[in-house]
């Protein structure tokens, strides 16, 4: 592991930072000037990446529905309710685009380009509970944007939490920094076990400059990854499931996760 406890201080200080994105998702329906609700809609139909959520006392809550579709049928039964605060693709047909995970894509609905916030600094936290489902993941990303180049695909985890890693008492968050097409970058991915029930409210929260990158949870330093990443950056926070068969039942659905509120923040 790569963390410096001793250099870095035990709890999150937000006094370094000022407050430029906030979402409680208190509102009837999701804000568009700060939300796409869709996950990499330039890669399949607009029908398979839209979300499927509620908005309600409790904030935003993500729903995988027995009626759901695949996201892509190359990519099997995976689907998935996101949302983002970014989106850019090229034209239809080419290879241009966020988040490439296969060589063979190609876009099949193209659309403009929105920057709705892309920081390539500070500070991001979610205050989030998410389901014990063993086929489901709730996770919070900053992806690159890509515009300018496609090496620019580096990618801040601030959280994975996995349904069936997660107990009453001690469950498992995955986070790091995930190189994908980026040169600059080397993966590394830590599995950190925590006395924390992952269904419960908690706040993962990542900070990065040009140095490195500082991850928490409830506000206390879990890990350091000394690399970062310093072109404009997209959020995602979504919920999948990775159904074992086609085959569903319906009393198990919705299958569901809560966003309690997101916040980003700029050096101050």
């Amino acid at each position: 592991m790569s963390d410096r406890l001793d250099a870095v201080p035990a709890r999150l200080d937000r006094g370094k930072f000022s407050l430029v994105f906030a979402d409680d998702f208190t509102g009837d329906r999701l804000d568009s000037r700060r939300w796409i609700a869709h996950y990499l809609p330039h890669w399949t139909t607009l029908e398979r990446s839209a979300a499927r959520f509620d908005l309600g006392d409790n904030g935003l809550r993500l729903r995988i529905d027995a009626d759901q579709p695949a996201w892509r049928v190359e990519d099997g039964r995976m689907r998935v309710s996101n949302i983002q605060t970014g989106s850019f693709s090229g034209p239809r047909g080419s290879k241009v685009g966020q988040h490439r995970h296969r060589e063979d894509l190609r876009v099949r609905s193209p659309g403009p380009t929105r920057r709705l916030w892309t920081p390539s600094s500070g500070l991001v936290e979610a205050t989030m509970c998410a389901t014990r489902s063993p086929t489901c993941m709730l996770a919070i990303w900053l992806v690159g944007f890509e515009d300018r180049s496609p090496e620019d695909s580096g990618e801040i985890c601030i959280a994975e939490l996995f349904g069936d890693r997660s107990g009453e008492r001690h469950s498992t968050v995955r986070l790091g920094v995930k190189a994908h097409h980026d040169p600059r970058l080397r993966t590394d991915m830590v599995d950190l076990v925590l006395d924390l029930d992952t269904t419960t409210e908690h706040a993962y929260a990542a900070e990065w400059n040009s140095r490195h990158v500082r991850f928490y949870i409830d506000d206390r330093h879990v890990h350091t990854v000394e690399q970062s990443l310093t072109y404009p950056l997209q959020l995602m926070v979504d919920l999948f499931e990775f159904p074992e068969r086609d085959q569903r039942e319906g009393d198990h659905y919705p299958k569901s996760a809560h966003v309690c509120g997101v916040r980003g923040y700029a050096w101050a």
